[in-house]
């Protein structure tokens, strides 16, 4: 069964482990995502985000660059495994060669000094998905945040007139717009303001877990009828209010609520690994198959899961991507 992950922080745990002076690398690795573990896992793409910690680091543009030079850095002594991606076709060329495919993605659209260029530059890069606030107010937009992660959500505050800038030139050139930690009245803005399918790279369903990234009923409904995806993220608090590990029973509870409410053809993957806490059933990228065989004993049929595991956001990508 084929895999596409649209979200990792698996960059930021190799410059992390490389400052600590442990050696480490995409190919080989103690993380939750390595080359080796995705071919066991049999990938097929993997999103690779640049995660931007806005008030820890001091020069966001400088931090991106040179993140940015890790992942074209991995990628060349990698080339025989994987390859990046800027297009669809890419994607297809990739898998008739043999080879695995990366999307370079940002965690944390503010990282443009509030200058499109930038955006566009980024784009340039390869940059082809953006989710667009991680935890802060940035001038684009509002997160979903609160202290105790339960049922807070703010549906007052939406796009500032940059941020709504911002997502149609996203629109205009073919990068993704990420909903993932964007509150609820930027959700809506961002349906408002565009036409284009887009993704929320790494939630789950608010119903079956109150925490404040994941998505309601109507935002499942609305995603879905504009083509979107959203990711099922692992991480155990987003699974279950409070839950000390992150099971696949808790993945698939939140896979057969979204597909009652949105449909089979809303539903992808964001595991959030390497950003995520380790109490995982689900350990890494290898044990991939392990959910594909939970959701057969809920009677999901192959062509459900392929649509989960990989079909629904390849879909989005051909249609996005240009």
């Amino acid at each position: 069964m084929k895999v596409i992950d649209m979200h990792c922080d698996t960059l930021l745990g190799i410059a992390l482990n490389r400052q600590k002076g442990i050696e480490c690398s995409l190919r080989n690795n103690d993380l939750n995502i390595s080359l080796e573990k995705m071919k066991q896992g049999d990938y097929l793409l993997q999103n690779f985000a640049i995660f931007t910690h806005l008030k820890e680091v001091k020069e966001p543009v400088k931090f991106v660059m040179d993140m940015i030079d890790l992942f074209y850095h991995e990628m060349d002594q990698n080339k025989d495994i994987i390859k990046p991606i800027q297009t669809y076709q890419d994607i297809i060329d990739n898998q008739n060669n043999g080879l695995m495919s990366a999307m370079l993605t940002l965690e944390e659209g503010a990282v443009v000094n509030n200058d499109l260029a930038y955006l566009r530059n980024y784009y340039r890069l390869g940059v082809r998905m953006i989710t667009l606030t991680w935890n802060f107010e940035n001038g684009i937009g509002f997160p979903n945040f609160s202290k105790n992660g339960y049922g807070e959500y703010d549906d007052k505050n939406g796009l500032t007139d940059f941020g709504i800038e911002y997502i149609k030139e996203c629109e205009r050139l073919g990068i993704i717009i990420d909903v993932s930690h964007l509150n609820d009245a930027g959700f809506y803005d961002v349906l408002k303001y565009t036409q284009s399918p887009f993704v929320a790279s790494h939630s789950n369903a608010r119903s079956v877990c109150s925490h404040a990234r994941n998505m309601s009923d109507d935002m499942i409904r609305q995603l879905s009828k504009r083509g979107g995806v959203m990711g099922i993220n692992f991480a155990a608090d987003f699974l279950g209010e409070h839950a000390d590990m992150s099971t696949i029973d808790n993945m698939v509870k939140h896979i057969k609520y979204i597909r009652n409410i949105g449909g089979i053809d809303c539903i992808g993957l964001g595991t959030d690994f390497d950003g995520i806490p380790q109490n995982l059933e689900l350990k890494d990228a290898s044990y991939m198959p392990m959910l594909a065989k939970a959701l057969r004993k809920e009677n999901f049929t192959d062509e459900e899961i392929e649509k989960i595991f990989y079909k629904n956001v390849l879909r989005l990508y051909q249609q996005v991507l240009k």
